[in-house]
């Protein structure tokens, strides 16, 4: 759903960036709460994950593919906030790299696909979990339900910002139609990679799942049969767990790393949801080259190289590591800001 240039005028694009310029703020903030020793380099990770996974388009139908958003994805496990900025860099990485969602566009797509998935995801999520089970089960099966309707969410702000913005003049009622019927199906491809990596990280360390926690009782795993507390989270690992962490961030990183690098060659090559409504209902009679159309890796290959395998592979490999190292500095700035604050904090009562 990466909207290029030209789709939405100048001042609604203006207007977009100011929003998602407030929203990256306002993660920032929040994001300093969120994050601890643990959390902070399993987020840039997320970052990376969610580039590696919005390579692999799947068919949703005649015609058509879809992709991850990764708001809910990034919500569950690393906090509303952090997961705002999660996307946000990913968005800047794909702007800025491989020419994917216009440079004037990138407000747009940061509200859309960043904030509005995120939000909503995270708030239908926190709610199920608080009325279902604390079990592994159920907390999977909210973060399903959170993820599939975040994505028609997300299809319906566009139409709206589109309804106020857009270039052209279509039927907006069969806009709508078009967007949330098709993003939809695309959600249940969404809701199915959501619960299965939700499930994944629960199953192997639930204390590093963000929404698994603070909703009252203990989260239940049932292990040989039987239902047992998960572990907590611990305000100070201890060193065993420490390297349990690094060893969840290496194989998460690897598995990214092989999606792009490999899988990603099988992905479909429709349009994807978006793509597809534009070109059926002339939404894209506007669109403008993209700003970074010169990179050397726009579309996701590598120039110069003629072997597509290659070219991909390797375009997807370099994104990872580039939105692993931004995702990770940001990330540690933001806990590093948050532990300085603190010190001067105690600094200042001790004083007193």
């Amino acid at each position: 759903m990466h909207v290029p240039d030209g789709f939405i005028d100048a001042p609604v694009s203006a207007a977009a960036g100011v929003v998602a310029a407030g929203a990256v703020a306002v993660g920032l903030r929040g994001a300093r709460r969120e994050l601890d020793q643990r959390t902070a380099p399993l987020a840039g990770l997320v970052a990376a994950f969610i580039f590696a996974v919005q390579m692999l388009n799947f068919p949703v139908a005649a015609g058509t593919s879809g992709h991850l958003l990764g708001g809910a994805l990034a919500a569950i496990l690393v906090g509303p906030y952090t997961g705002v900025l999660c996307i946000a860099v990913v968005l800047l990485m794909q702007g800025i790299l491989f020419a994917d969602g216009g440079l004037t566009a990138l407000g747009v797509n940061i509200t859309v696909m960043g904030v509005v998935t995120t939000v909503v995801a995270y708030l239908l999520f926190r709610g199920l979990t608080r009325v279902l089970p604390r079990t592994r089960r159920s907390t999977t099966a909210a973060a399903f339900v959170a993820a599939l309707v975040s994505v028609p969410a997300a299809a319906l702000a566009f139409t709206l910002i589109y309804a106020i913005g857009g270039t052209t003049d279509v039927p907006l009622g069969k806009v709508l139609t078009a967007m949330v019927g098709v993003h939809v199906l695309i959600g249940i491809g969404e809701a199915a990679i959501t619960a299965l990596t939700v499930g994944a990280v629960i199953a192997v360390r639930p204390d590093l799942v963000h929404g698994a926690r603070g909703t009252g009782a203990p989260l239940k795993l049932r292990i040989d049969g039987e239902l047992v507390d998960a572990p907590a989270a611990t305000p100070s690992p201890a060193p065993v767990a420490a390297r349990s962490t690094r060893t969840v961030w290496a194989a998460g990183l690897a598995a990214a790393l092989v999606l792009a690098g490999f899988v990603s060659f099988y992905a479909s090559a429709n349009p994807d949801g978006l793509e597809k409504v534009a070109a059926d209902q002339g939404i894209d009679e506007k669109a403008q080259e993209h700003g970074a159309a010169d990179s050397p890796l726009a579309d996701y290959g590598v120039r110069n190289i003629t072997d597509a395998r290659l070219s991909g592979g390797l375009a997807g490999v370099i994104g990872v590591g580039a939105t692993v190292v931004v995702g990770s500095g940001v990330f540690w700035a933001v806990r590093s800001r948050r532990t300085s604050e603190g010190s001067d904090a105690r600094t200042t009562t001790g004083s007193v």
